[in-house]
């Protein structure tokens, strides 16, 4: 998956918005003003997704492309690395478990108009 197909998924998301808050590298994307991944515009050689913290460990442990997310609160979120030897529907599955751990997060009248 290129950085056009991630960037494309991510704001297919509903409720999801785009901006560089951190620098002009950083592309964050946020569910109601809350960040569930980010990525460098410029490298992307690595994507950052929220993650249950047991989850998270499993995996490190599982996959050698997941590690403990860069510059991130490490219990809860994950780096994987781009390349070929990610598929893409294993990238859509975190990408949207994130967004979904994000959600379930937020206030119930938020949760309820995102269903909707």
């Amino acid at each position: 998956m290129n950085i056009e197909e991630y960037r494309n998924f991510c704001l297919s998301l509903k409720g999801t918005t785009e901006g560089l808050p951190f620098d002009d590298r950083t592309l964050v994307f946020k569910v109601k003003g809350k960040m569930f991944s980010a990525t460098d515009v410029e490298d992307y050689d690595m994507i950052n997704v929220k993650c249950d913290p047991v989850k998270a460990i499993e995996l490190r442990e599982t996959y050698d492309f997941v590690l403990p997310g860069y510059h991130m609160n490490k219990k809860h979120w994950n780096s994987i690395k781009t390349g070929p030897h990610l598929p893409p529907d294993l990238l859509r599955k975190w990408v949207l478990d994130s967004y979904n751990l994000v959600v379930a997060g937020l206030p119930k009248r938020i949760r309820e108009e995102l269903q909707n």
